[in-house]
């Protein structure tokens, strides 16, 4: 499905992207990563951010197997994009992305994984995150501390305390992780049923510690309809500077 990514060196780089999502919450008739933000899909820009990633090998888009949408954009026909078939779940796009890559993906090169509705990330973040991680025996990923009051809540939204938020970093993308490793963990968290809510969380249940790397709080995740204006908004500051 899609166009075939062949690597030309070891070692380098792959994005995989899971779009295989209906994003509920947009309360839209769409998959949240087409709708339109000046003038382009949340894909597109997201995709793009990628692209000019110095030496990414390619990247692989795991979409749902009854996307009509993707066909119709230009980066269809973009030869460094393969297409995949995701799944149910965010974690088994990913492990499906993975498993296209076992012939083509060195043991050791980066997998650099990115929410298809995260279309405000920076090249300097993914710079950066890299930069950290280049030397890291397990990888990293983009995170802020937590900034906000946190409660708990109970039965019938009745709060129960206040959280100590010291320590607490809210996590985003990408996350980047050598291929074999992530490959492993996140194959062995899924056949075990665990929940796996992210690939930190899959290196994590096998005992590895990842690294955060302090992000941008502009890398926002469009989650709910009043995100979209918001978004809009980053990337317009950020064509400006």
């Amino acid at each position: 499905m899609g166009n075939h990514i062949r690597a030309s060196a070891p070692n380098r780089c792959w994005a995989i992207v899971p779009a295989a999502g209906i994003g509920t919450r947009m309360r839209s008739d769409l998959p949240k990563q087409y709708l339109r933000l000046r003038g382009k899909t949340l894909l597109e820009h997201t995709l793009e951010r990628l692209l000019v990633i110095p030496d990414l090998a390619g990247v692989v888009l795991a979409l749902s197997p009854t996307d009509p949408y993707w066909e119709q954009l230009p980066l269809a026909g973009n030869a460094r994009i393969a297409v995949v078939d995701g799944g149910s779940e965010r974690s088994r796009s990913v492990l499906n992305a993975l498993n296209y890559l076992t012939l083509q993906a060195e043991a050791e090169d980066w997998i650099l994984v990115h929410d298809a509705a995260r279309p405000c990330i920076t090249p300097s973040a993914i710079a950066s995150l890299r930069r950290h991680a280049a030397n890291h025996p397990v990888g990293g990923i983009l995170g802020v501390p937590v900034g906000d009051t946190l409660k708990r809540v109970g039965p019938r939204n009745v709060i129960l305390d206040t959280c100590d938020r010291r320590g607490l970093w809210q996590a985003q993308t990408p996350q980047l992780f050598r291929y074999q490793l992530l490959h492993q963990c996140l194959a062995r968290a899924l056949g075990q049923g665990e929940a796996v809510t992210d690939e930190a969380s899959a290196m994590e249940l096998a005992g590895y510690q990842p690294l955060m790397v302090e992000g941008r709080t502009d890398n926002i995740k469009v989650t709910r309809p009043e995100d979209l204006a918001l978004a809009e908004a980053i990337l317009q500051r950020q064509e400006q500077h």
